[in-house]
Parts: C-alpha cells; sequence; structure tokens
C-alpha cells in the first residue's frame, strides 16, 4: 500500500547555532523562503541542531573522566568502613 505525499516538495533546514544549511525533500511547512544558490525560492526550516553542530558528529563531545568521578566518590565515602569480617 503507497501513500500519496502531495506535499512532498524541495525544502532548506537551516542549522540556527552553526549556520549550515541544507537542500533536501521533506513534507515540512514553514511561512519563511530562501533563495537557495540556483536561484529558485524554497520554504526554510531552521532546526537547532544538526550534524554540523552536534557533539557527537563535531567530534567536539565531553569525555567523561571515569577515573575522577571515582575518586570523586572515594573523597565523599571514603573508604573508612572496612567490610565485616566473616567469623567461622
Amino acid at each position: 500500500m503507497t501513500q500519496d505525499n502531495a506535499n512532498y516538495r524541495p525544502v532548506v533546514f537551516r542549522d540556527r547555532s552553526a549556520g549550515y544549511a541544507f537542500l533536501t525533500r521533506s513534507t515540512a511547512t514553514s511561512d519563511r523562503t530562501i533563495e537557495w544558490d540556483d536561484g529558485e525560492t524554497y520554504p526554510l526550516v531552521e532546526v537547532e541542531i544538526s550534524s554540523e553542530s552536534h557533539p557527537f558528529y563535531t567530534g567536539r563531545a565531553r569525555v567523561v573522566d571515569s577515573e575522577g568521578q571515582v575518586a570523586k566518590f572515594e573523597r565523599r565515602y571514603g573508604d573508612d568502613q572496612a567490610p565485616p569480617d566473616d567469623k567461622d
């Protein structure tokens, strides 16, 4: 069964934080338009994050310092309490 997507058309998506824009096909709607490099005018959909600004794709992801977290835990709760001795 096929579905008729009459509103499937070229749309420009622009990443607000990176200023990166790309032209693709979508059913997304927008009142704003932009003139693209080919001279045509397309609907413009602004997005908060894309592959240009997402830390996972850009390689700017924060590395979690698990060793530092362990040290912080040990400082907070300490190793003062020795485990109970098993007396058999």
